[in-house]
């Protein structure tokens, strides 16, 4: 059973990825309502999926929910090209 910390975690991670997702996807903002509640709900880890659906379902009612299914979180990537280790570094 996660902790309030590692829920907390495991979201801010979806919630950036998810960020990410659009500015790269900007399409995918037409399907979501303006002032919208999104329940990120990820398909590879059941119990945040439980944890976040049970979260939403607590929503008052007549709020606008619309609930985004993840299937996986690819792996991070590093962005570095080509590091190489010297004992002399090049600008010195």
């Amino acid at each position: 059973m996660y902790n309030r910390q590692t829920i907390i975690e495991k979201n801010m991670t979806l919630s950036f990825e998810f960020e990410r997702y659009l500015l790269e996807h900007p399409e995918m903002l037409a399907q979501i309502p303006d002032e919208a509640e999104i329940v990120l709900l990820p398909k590879d880890d059941p119990e945040l999926y439980r944890i976040n659906l049970e979260t939403a379902r607590q929503a008052p009612a007549g709020s606008r929910v619309v609930f985004i299914e993840i299937d996986a979180l690819s792996p991070p990537r590093s962005r570095l090209v080509n590091p190489q280790p010297t004992r002399h570094p090049s600008f010195i």
